[in-house]
């Protein structure tokens, strides 16, 4: 018995919270039915991640039939169908459970929330349209849907009431479906053939009531710690209660006895949004007789993987009234609460369904112009590899083991995989803590902050230097400048731009105890102490870390501003889309919302219910593992001008995921554009193309590499924000590639080796007052000769990087490449150790890499430590010198006498 039918047992159905037309053709959602699952909920959220984010419709809206239909008039089509085949996949259940179980939910316009009239109408059109007896329309609890609920009841109309949040409106809820039953029983009507749900939500409560009360934490009220986490469960359970109640009255035992049905209370938004809390927590402390647990996808599979069923909500009913009035003593008013999720829920709906109407234009308009739209790809000879490999994943079912987190997809040790895997979902987690974001966004703004500075490096730093990047400051908000270094200069640089009073410094590691931004701690925490004193210095810091870190215990005992405390089981370079990456991103002014939300159609594109052909992560990943078996390893990303820097990020998620064992892709970002007849067989080109951007240097030259049968894969983004989409897109294709290759995508083993001789050399230092000595190459032609088909050639910069330092870098890359014919790449240290580090040393040993120094001109003193930021870039320098060569790289150093770009293009012109 698994545990829906555990569950069964004590009287609760589980329902489905998601529907897609994919999970209905490709027979997932009869094989959940099978399982247990008697039920199904959809909301415009949903359908707008279904219709935007798969090519499930696509047929569909190209058929140029519907394309001149309204948007409108589209989804509304689209989603009758599927939820009339939803309903009738359901149908057997409904007929075994004699109308008690087997619905499907439809939503109407969330627009139309507020009016009574207008709802009761949509209501009655949809239900008729629907022509299913087991389907349900869902109504809002708004004070305007309350009373349309108690007239469609009387009409003999199935509904679902949704957005329940207060014990008030619940009551007025049950006095709704009450008094509708009595009026239709007075008309003569079949109060058997009605049936209802309440549909009362659950952990929006808790984010909500959270956020308040660790505002009252961090101002020194340390017992208001004890109740985060309890108030939903408990308003569910006195919602229990209540029902309870009025279902045992006499009032509805004269219904019953003329066949009425209970009104079932429905708990819904059950994922569990905060990554401390248990995954399973707003369904094990809710199972109970008459009730339904509606679940998304992913908790419905870790309620069937490990959830333990008991009748929790029988238990220590008294526990849940102490905990309302513990809340009510700690100040929260819980009217308040819910007034405003309330609110919120109706506009969320309302804005999915904004999106899902844009989305469908958009679509209909590209069908119209240019047929399906989509990646477009020339792969020559080795598509027919390519349609091997999905043929391959298709039969070892990758995809759909990925999304069960199954870690044997990629080795049988499940050792930094099973605790990896919370990419896949963040986004949901992260559209929860939406409104926790942005109000925390609104605190800065008013307090007056002109810059926030990111301290941190790697998967904590790329993603928002790739939005700095790409969307720049936004009027109104402060300017973010990312410090991913520890070069003086670089530090330097940066004290100068600011205006240390106004300026926030957000302090962002995994681990809590990275070198680097620790570093830059100590330094920039000094600094505003000395202009605002010790006691207010610590209101300018912000931290983002995994819960219970070194940086989290620091955060509190320096009284820091606010902590972020990211779900655990995301590692660094798959945390873009959590709070590492959208906290930044929306302190600088970015719709983050509007970001995630293109990841989250992304994310249902990839799902496993999709053809591998038409899965655009799963399609990439093996075009991907592909060319690196086929010894075309060299990813060359080319991406318009405006997100040059979206390559930065694919760089260190493909270089530190896949570069290792020997095996792995190269990522080539920003590398110059040259003749065709200067490129290797050994590349693959991916071109990210941005709408409306400047591109015709860069389309001219894509297309002379598709003439010269270069392998061609293009992304055409509609604007910046389907960067969101892009993320999660690589994202998959990498986790996919890794299982092709073999290689475990979620750990950087050689990075370690790098930090281990850092240590080691500052540890000589102090005892010696100096580093070893290491010779400067003689020339770069001793490094480079012989070079064979298949290396390439890796910069490794420790300079303040700047454009004019830029410039002659690239003049230095185009010379190897067109005198040498190899790839090559370019990294600043001491970021890159956390980026590509791991592929020189881990990866394929083909490449010669040159470390690139300068004599320095003054230091900057890291306060507290024995060491200053120049001796500690110099230990990280020849530490990974070092780790290169005692792994059998070919490695040299070149120590210039200035880091300009006067010296770094004299070095480039030794190369003729």
């Amino acid at each position: 018995m698994n545990q829906i039918e555990q569950a069964r047992a004590l009287g609760q159905s589980i329902w489905l919270d998601n529907i897609s037309r994919g999970m209905i053709a490709s027979g997932e959602l009869k094989s959940l039915i099978e399982k247990g699952v008697s039920g199904l909920t959809s909301n415009p959220t949903i359908f707008e991640k279904a219709i935007a984010g798969s090519r499930d419709y696509d047929q569909v809206l190209a058929n140029p039939a519907v394309a001149c239909k309204g948007a409108k008039e589209i989804y509304e089509n689209l989603i009758l169908e599927d939820i009339r085949s939803a309903a009738d996949l359901l149908r057997p259940v409904y007929d075994r459970t004699g109308g008690e179980d087997g619905y499907a939910s439809l939503e109407p316009d969330p627009d139309l929330a507020h009016d009574k009239a207008a709802t009761v109408s949509e209501a009655r059109r949809l239900f008729a349209l629907l022509n299913r007896p087991n389907v349900m329309i869902k109504v809002p609890g708004t004070p305007e849907g309350i009373p349309a609920v108690r007239q469609l009841i009387s009409e003999g109309i199935n509904i679902n009431i949704t957005l329940i949040f207060s014990l008030d409106a619940y009551r007025q809820v049950r006095e709704a479906y009450l008094s509708g039953l009595e009026e239709l029983a007075r008309r003569g009507g079949d109060i058997s053939k009605v049936a209802s749900v309440a549909s009362f939500f659950v952990s929006r409560v808790d984010t909500s009531v959270d956020a308040l009360l660790e505002e009252e934490f961090r101002h020194g009220r340390t017992e208001m710690g004890q109740l985060l986490g309890k108030a939903a469960v408990a308003n569910c359970k006195l919602a229990y209660q209540s029902f309870r109640t009025t279902f045992s009255s006499r009032r509805f035992a004269r219904l019953r006895a003329k066949g009425a049905r209970v009104q079932r209370v429905l708990w819904a938004s059950t994922s569990t949004k905060n990554p401390k809390y248990p995954d399973l927590l707003y369904v094990e402390s809710l199972v109970g007789r008459d009730t339904i647990n509606t679940l998304p996808t992913k908790t419905l599979s870790d309620l069937l993987d490990h959830g333990k069923i008991r009748p929790a909500l029988e238990e220590d009913p008294a526990s849940a009234e102490k905990t309302m009035q513990d809340l009510d003593s700690a100040g929260i008013n819980m009217e308040d609460v819910t007034d405003k999720l309330l609110d919120e829920g109706v506009k969320a709906f309302s804005n999915s369904l904004g999106k899902l109407l844009e989305s469908i234009e958009v679509k209909r308009a590209e069908f119209l112009a240019r047929g399906v739209a989509g990646a477009s790809s020339t792969l020559g000879d080795t598509d027919a590899a390519v349609t091997a490999t999905l043929t391959d994943l298709g039969l070892r079912d990758v995809v759909r083991r990925i999304w069960r987190k199954d870690h044997t997809v990629w080795k049988k040790d499940p050792a930094e995989i099973s605790n990896r895997l919370g990419w896949l979902t963040v986004m949901g987690q992260m559209e929860d803590q939406e409104t926790r974001i942005k109000d925390f966004v609104q605190e800065i703004r008013d307090a007056g902050f002109s810059h926030v500075v990111l301290l941190g490096m790697g998967g904590s730093s790329l993603g928002p230097e790739v939005a700095r990047q790409t969307f720049g400051s936004t009027p109104g908000y402060p300017e973010l400048i990312v410090l991913d270094s520890t070069v003086p200069a670089r530090v330097r640089s940066v004290l100068k731009q600011l205006i240390l009073p106004h300026t926030l410094f957000i302090v962002s590691s995994k681990s809590g105890g990275t070198v680097e931004p620790v570093s830059c701690y100590k330094y920039f925490r000094s600094k505003v102490e000395k202009v605002v004193g010790k006691d207010r210095a610590g209101r300018q810091f912000v931290a983002i870390t995994d819960p219970d870190t070194a940086l989290a215990s620091l955060a509190r005992a320096d009284g820091f501003r606010h902590i972020f405390e990211n779900p655990s089981d995301i590692g660094g370079r798959y945390s873009v889309l959590s709070y590492f990456g959208l906290v930044p991103m929306a302190l600088a002014g970015i719709d983050v919302g509007r970001l995630l939300g293109r990841s989250q159609t992304m994310c249902q594109a990839c799902a496993s219910c999709v053809q591998l052909h038409d899965n655009p992560g799963a399609w990439l990943g093996a075009v991907l593992g592909t060319m690196a078996l086929k010894k075309k390893d060299k990813l060359t990303l080319v991406t318009s001008p405006s997100v040059s820097g979206f390559a930065l990020w694919v760089e260190q998620l493909v270089a530190e995921s896949l570069g290792k064992q020997g095996q792995g892709m190269v990522p080539v970002a920003g590398e110059p554009l040259v003749k065709p007849e200067f490129y290797g067989t050994d590349r693959v080109f991916v071109y990210i193309r941005l709408q409306g951007d400047e591109n015709s240097e860069y389309d001219k030259a894509i297309e002379r590499l598709r003439s010269a049968g270069h392998p061609v894969v293009q992304y055409d983004l509609r604007d910046s924000y389907d960067l969101g989409a892009e993320f999660f897109r690589w994202e998959f294709a990498t986790a996919v590639t890794g299982s092709i290759l073999g290689v475990h995508p979620f750990d950087q083993p050689d990075v370690q080796r790098s930090k281990d001789m850092t240590g080691t050399l500052l540890q000589e230092y102090r005892k010696a007052g100096s580093f070893p000595r290491v010779e400067s190459a003689s020339s770069l032609s001793a490094l480079l000769e012989n070079s064979s088909p298949g290396s390439y050639f890796a910069i490794m910069a420790y300079f303040c990087q700047t454009p004019a330092v830029d410039e002659a870098f690239q003049s230095l890359r185009r010379r190897v490449l067109e005198r040498y014919r190899i790839a090559t790449t370019l990294g600043y240290g001491p970021r890159f150790l956390h980026s590509t580090g791991q592929l020189h040393k881990g990866g394929p040993n083909t490449g010669r890499f040159l470390q690139v120094t300068a004599a320095r001109r003054s230091d900057v003193a890291i306060p507290g430590e024995p060491h200053s930021f120049g001796t500690l870039v110099d230990a990280q320098a020849l530490g990974d010198l070092h780790a290169l060569q005692q792994t059998g790289r070919k490695a040299a150093r070149v120590q210039l006498e200035s880091a300009s770009a006067a010296a770094i293009r004299e070095l480039a012109a030794e190369i003729k």
